[in-house]
This record gives C-alpha cells, structure tokens and sequence, in this order.
C-alpha cells in the first residue's frame, strides 16, 4: 500500500453537511452547465458536418464502451464515495482493482469488436470501437482520484479538470471531422480529452493514490462493489438496449437519427441531474441517519432539478422539429419524431437517477439490481415490438411507457418499504408541474398561430419563459445558501 499525503484531508475544521452540498452542487451545476454548453455548440457542427451515418457508427462504439464502464471498475469507485472510513485505507487496493479490471476490459473488446459490429449491423464500426474502448484503461485510473474528489465536495477542482479535458476533446474532434476523418473524429478526440482529464485527477486530488494492495481490504471492496457494479450494468444496460435493438432492426442512419433524439432528450438529466448526484450520493450518505433531515434534503433536491428540468423537457417536446430545423439542419428532421416522446423520458429519467442514488445510500445494493433487472426484462421486449411496428417512434414509445408504467412504481415502492416519506418530494414538485402545463398549452397556441421553425421557437421561448418563470420564481429559497421554507 502506497499513498502519499502532504495534508490529511481532514487537517481542517469540517463545515456542515449542508455547507458543503451548497457549495459542491453549485460548482458542479456551474462544470455541467458550461461543458454540456460548450459540447452542445461543438456537437451543433459536427451535426453539421457529419451524416446521421456517421453517428450511427459512433452510437455502435458508445454502446460498448458505456457498457463497458460500468462494470470496468468492480463498483469499488461507490465504495470510495459511501464508506465513512480514511480513504487513504482503502483508495490503493480500489485503484489496483480498477486498472487491473479495466485492462482485462479492454482486451475482451479489442478481440470481440468484429463480431459486436456485425451483431449490430455496422461491420464498418470496429476500428472505432478499439479506438474509443482505450476510454475503459483511462477510466480505470481516473476512477479513485475523481471519486476522492467527489467524497471532499471538490467539484471546483474537477471543473478544472473537466474544462481541460473539454478543450482537448473539442478542438480535436472538431479539426479531425473538418479534416474528412468521420466517425473516428469523435473516438480520437475523446481518447485524447480523457488523458489529460486522468493526468488532472491524479496531480490535483488531495490524497496521492497508487496502486497498492491489501488483500482484506479488496475482499471488503469487492463485496461491496460487485452488487453496486452489476446494478450499474443493467442501468446502462437499459440505456442501451435501444439502440443495439434499432441499429440491427433499422439500420445505421436510422439509428444516428435516433442517437440525435435521444441525446437531445437527455440535455436535463446531463445539465441538471449529473450535475447534482456529484454531491447527492455522498449528500445522502451522511444524512442516512437522519430519515426526517434525510426527506427534506430528498424533497429540495426533488424539487429544485424538476423547477430547473421541466420547462427544457417540455419545450424540447412541443418544439422537437422546429428545433431540430433551426439547430441542427433540414437532415436531422426526421428525428423529430422520437424525440417527442423521449423528451417525456427524459424528466423520468432524473427521478430515477435520484431513486438510485438514494437506495445506494440506504445500501439498496441488491434492490437495485432487481429494479434494473425489472427495466431491462419489460424494456427489451416492448423495444423489439415498437421498433418493428413504428421504427425509431415506436422505440421511443417503448421507452417512455415503461420507464412510467412500470420502473417509477417499483421505485416509490421500494423507497416507502424503507421508511422515507414521499409525500414531501411529491408536494414539493407542484409549482414545476404546474408550469410545465402552462408551457405544453401555450405550444398549442403557438405552433397553430405561427408559421416557420424561427418565428415557433423565438415566440414560444418567449411565451414559455413569461408563463413559467412567476410559477417557480417563489421557488428560490430553495436554493443552496438561502433560507430553506416550504413551498407554498
């Protein structure tokens, strides 16, 4: 075991909870929101540049490198984040596992791209599978110092970090697509933003991990993460399936179309939800305790990403092909209709983002894997049958109507069987939902009054913003560093 550590982290005076929360979840809503911007503007020109072929090329390689990622690690980065002990104890043995994992991770894919690319209807797509699967190894060095960070409340540092990373990722893919490269713009300039992100973690977290290894401790680890890694799994699993169902059942460029809706449709649960389960996770973990303090922090951080998620959902669903016109150019269109109905899953999805956060808090390790067994086994067959009957709407159909009918039932019952009262969340959210209707029927109006994709989204913007805004304006003592009231 070798560590080295110039300050313990815990040689200062520890603020509250509290304090901390606010302070680490501005910081990262602020990382989010800037990045999610900056690769919003970079993806507009690739989108440009680039034939919805090309995405579907690229959405092959993501499918198994995200795959990949979950399990890469052995769920030992949770621990790092959950367990109340000195993470100089444990941190060594968690890196070794997670590199020596990740390298076995990648040579597993390396060999077996050619048949997942013609499983998936795109034997073009191996050379960039090998090339952005080398994402797993940098993940498997990055993973610790980036969850140390997470554990501190450090969100300032990985800004920097991200930042970094983001200019490298960007400036890459964005020369090598001008310059004819394709798809394999997007896996280089990835491959080079996570090398510099794994340099940054290392140099700037507060404990100086190494591999080591302490054979109790990794028993302890593996225990722990094993459950967590495989519940992680079938979360990317269900995020996943549906395109390794369209793709070989409708082809590349259907399939890039879809990629386009779905990655537009998660815009909230990147900007507002990634940004939050940075400090919810170990938010939750210290008020695990404390199941009064523990629902009222659930309700406010409820309520502040639907105040924050509902009008962006809403808009992105009442405006799908006039945005898509005006953004991203006439060839991405046809997307417009799955991304009406993903835009629905997509506000679904961050309350079960929260809900799993919250279980792995409460050690719902095992729950959660038979929550997500439960998405993936009802979501593969309706995905099959939606996708033949009405290509990539009929998937999103599939999406929305599961996620709704039968996952967020499973969840709410799972969460009350531990003890947590709901009733304050749900009461919590009454101004956003309110609102977001006010934005659904205002679209009515606007798109059987006005012609054109830019005279639909300046009118409806605006009239979306006057109707929305005075409904959760009272809403702002909810946020970090004010006063904490009731909704009223």
């Amino acid at each position: 075991m070798t560590t080295e550590t110039p300050q313990p982290v815990d040689a200062q005076p520890t603020p509250s909870v509290g304090s901390q929360v606010g302070r680490g979840a501005l910081w990262s809503l602020l990382n989010t929101v800037v990045l999610r911007l900056g690769t919003l503007v970079a993806g507009i020109i690739l989108a440009r540049v680039l034939s919805p072929a090309d995405y579907g090329v690229f959405a092959v390689a993501l499918v198994a490198v995200t795959l990949l990622q979950a399990f890469n690690e052995l769920g030992v980065s949770l621990a790092v984040v959950r367990w109340q002990r000195d993470v100089r104890e444990f941190a060594p043995t968690a890196m070794t596992i997670a590199v020596v994992t990740s390298l076995a991770m990648y040579a597993l894919v390396f060999f077996a791209a050619p048949a997942f690319c013609d499983l998936m209807n795109s034997p073009g797509a191996v050379p960039v599978v090998r090339v952005l699967c080398l994402a797993v190894v940098f993940d498997g060095v990055a993973v610790v110092p980036a969850a140390i960070l997470n554990r501190e409340f450090l969100q300032r540092t990985r800004f920097l970090c991200d930042a970094a990373a983001f200019v490298v990722v960007t400036s890459t893919t964005l020369g090598l697509a001008l310059s004819g490269a394709g798809p394999m713009s997007f896996a280089i300039g990835q491959i080079a933003g996570n090398a510099v992100s794994v340099a940054c973690y290392l140099a700037l977290c507060p404990v100086k991990v190494r591999p080591g290894w302490d054979r109790s401790v990794a028993g302890e680890l593996i225990r722990f993460g094993l459950p967590l890694a495989a519940a992680s799994l079938l979360v990317l699993s269900v995020t996943n399936v549906d395109k390794m169902v369209v793709g070989p059942v409708v082809g590349e460029v259907a399939l890039g179309l879809y990629v386009m809706a779905f990655n537009q449709s998660s815009l909230p649960l990147q900007v507002f939800s990634e940004a939050a389960r940075r400090v919810s996770l170990a938010g939750f973990a210290k008020l695990v305790d404390q199941r009064r303090a523990l629902e009222q922090a659930l309700a406010r951080g409820v309520a502040l990403l639907m105040a924050a998620s509902v009008p962006v959902c809403a808009m992105l669903a009442c405006y799908a092909a006039p945005m898509l016109h005006v953004v991203y150019g006439a060839q991405w269109m046809p997307a417009a209709v799955a991304l009406q109905v993903l835009a629905v899953l997509g506000l679904l999805r961050i309350l079960l983002f929260i809900g799993y956060d919250l279980l792995v808090a409460l050690d719902g390790n095992r729950v959660l894997i038979g929550l997500q067994a439960l998405w993936l086994g009802a979501l593969a067959p309706a995905l099959l049958i939606g996708t033949h009957l009405d290509g990539i709407r009929g998937a999103a159909l599939a999406q929305a109507a599961v996620a709704g009918v039968v996952v967020l039932p499973a969840f709410v019952l799972v969460i009350r069987r531990r003890g947590l009262r709901l009733r304050p969340s749900l009461l919590a959210v009454r101004r956003p939902a309110v609102g977001g209707l006010l934005v659904v029927a205002s679209a009515f109006a606007v798109r059987s009054t006005f012609d054109g994709p830019w005279t639909q989204l300046l009118v409806g913007g605006a009239v979306a913003v006057a109707l929305y805004l005075p409904v959760v304006y009272p809403m702002r003592s909810l946020l970090p560093g004010r006063a904490q009231k009731e909704t009223s």
